[in-house]
């Protein structure tokens, strides 16, 4: 007979160590974030959040670790949308169910993506992208990490007659590299990598996934404002728990978490400085998006073409 321990009451909540389940290396964005709001709880509860990296599987190695989990609270995971969301369209097999088997906490933040070109092109817009390829057909690329955006690319080429070549995306360093070097002069991903060659001028913006534009770049154009908004799903890392954790410690960790991010030199230095959108939403409100958010992921996938592997 197997005993589990009855959860600590939410007032006393935590009185051990929590342990935080990603589905990412160390020194990504949600390690990074996790192990910031880790700082922040030892010295509010004098307790630690101890992160632990699951990476790999196409993000389903993490995704299964906390659904294994015990539900009583001392564990929270934070998995991105791949996780949460796609995987279960692009997998026949996938090991966890992202429905049923999460209990969700908040959404802390978009991780805004931003379509840059190397000033080597000398384009500042996406008409001028599309203009530069079909003047030099076939030898321009680009690269893109998910599938939303690869569909938005097709979608865009389709519309403009723009003629790049989609090459594999290997991460943001090699991807960062291609634009500089030429060689894959254009990318869409995480702004992130961009904001000091931004500055600099090496490359150049053409538009954000933001529903508004970046406050670190008012002059970039949203892809809604273009009229590219539609059918295109976010990148966030969502922050759950295993089914059946106590709602009131459910609460009381999205509650927590909520305040971190609303102090305003964690807000502006670890988020908006990032390139991150602050969310931060109720776990009623991350489950609705969630719930949207599955349904147009399907959908995007189903356009995509791609068959589950």
């Amino acid at each position: 007979m197997t005993f589990v321990s009855a959860p600590a009451p939410a007032q006393d909540y935590p009185v051990r160590p929590i342990r935080a389940i990603t589905a990412t290396s160390a020194g990504g964005t949600s390690d990074i974030f996790m192990r910031l709001i880790g700082d922040a709880f030892q010295k509010r509860f004098g307790q630690p959040i101890i992160v632990e990296n699951r990476p790999g599987g196409s993000m389903m190695i993490g995704g299964h670790a906390c659904a294994a989990a015990p539900n009583d609270g001392y564990t929270i995971c934070i998995l991105p949308v791949e996780t949460l969301a796609y995987n279960q369209f692009l997998f026949k097999k996938v090991p966890y169910d992202p429905q049923k088997d999460f209990a969700p906490i908040t959404n802390p933040f978009f991780n805004t993506q931003v379509l840059v070109a190397s000033a080597s092109l000398d384009v500042r817009s996406l008409d001028e992208l599309a203009a530069l390829s079909k003047k030099k057909p076939g030898t321009l690329s680009y690269t893109v990490p998910s599938v939303a955006l690869s569909l938005f690319m097709d979608k865009w080429k389709a519309a403009t007659g723009a003629d790049l070549v989609r090459v594999p995306f290997r991460g943001g360093a090699e991807a960062v590299n291609g634009v500089l070097s030429g060689a894959t002069p254009a990318a869409f991903f995480g702004l992130a990598n961009w904001i000091p060659l931004l500055r600099s001028g090496a490359v150049r913006a053409l538009a954000i996934d933001g529903a508004q534009r970046s406050p670190l770049f008012p002059d970039v154009p949203t892809l809604a404002e273009l009229g590219y908004g539609e059918n295109l799903t976010r990148v966030y890392f969502g922050i759950v728990a295993p089914a059946g954790t106590p709602k009131p410690i459910i609460r009381k960790l999205r509650d927590e978490i909520a305040r971190i991010g609303a102090e305003p030199d964690f807000r502006q230095k670890r988020l908006i400085e990032m390139g991150l959108e602050p969310v931060f939403d109720t776990p009623e409100e991350f489950a609705k998006f969630l719930s949207e958010d599955r349904a147009i992921s399907e959908r995007i996938v189903k356009e995509s073409g791609l068959q589950p592997q």
